[in-house]
């Protein structure tokens, strides 16, 4: 890695720190996962950037693009739905878990209705966008380690739901797929 690229992933995963610092503190939530998903997708970001815009046409590049598409569309789509339905309350404590993470309706409307986790879902479209960026084995290995750490963010939220939601959340689950409607 080059200079510039070791002095951004210090400063993004300071920020990751400080965004996942009430997680880090408790390593059986979810958002200590997704720290680990985080900073694989920075280093998969620093590591294919050169690679971005190159040879444009290019079967892996072909394939990048739709992946990027998905995982934006994905991560606006259930931000509005999570604000719009989710009624948030700052107060809910059951977890260690951002702001707009604490709803307290279920929400299973939209691209809900068939997924259980868009968000990470999303992640997962980036991780493996950028993979294809350039695809190499040490770019193979990151997007390994954000899709494992992904499946267990998900797993573990998946647990915490089930505490808070109760039953509902359990029938939610088996009429939705974790992060690809009707596939996975």
């Amino acid at each position: 890695m080059e200079l510039f690229s070791i002095v951004v992933f210090i400063i993004g995963s300071l920020a990751l720190v400080y965004i996942s610092r009430a997680s880090l503190m408790h390593p059986r939530s979810h958002g200590f996962s997704r720290f680990i998903a985080w900073e694989a997708i920075l280093a998969g970001v620093l590591s294919n950037l050169k690679g971005w815009f190159r040879d444009p046409l290019s079967w892996h590049q072909l394939i990048s693009w739709p992946l990027l598409l998905i995982s934006i569309y994905l991560l606006i789509h259930s931000l509005v739905l999570l604000k719009r339905s989710g009624r948030q309350d700052a107060q809910r404590s059951d977890a260690p878990m951002l702001e707009f993470e604490k709803t307290t309706a279920l929400v299973t409307t939209g691209i809900y209705r068939t997924i259980r986790h868009p968000m990470y879902s999303s992640l997962l479209f980036l991780a493996w966008g950028v993979f294809f960026k350039s695809p190499s084995w040490v770019d193979g290995l990151i997007v390994v380690v954000a899709t494992l750490a992904l499946v267990a963010t998900a797993r573990t939220e998946e647990a915490e739901d089930l505490r808070y939601f109760g039953e509902a959340y359990r029938d939610y689950m088996r009429r939705s797929k974790r992060f690809i409607p009707f596939i996975f």
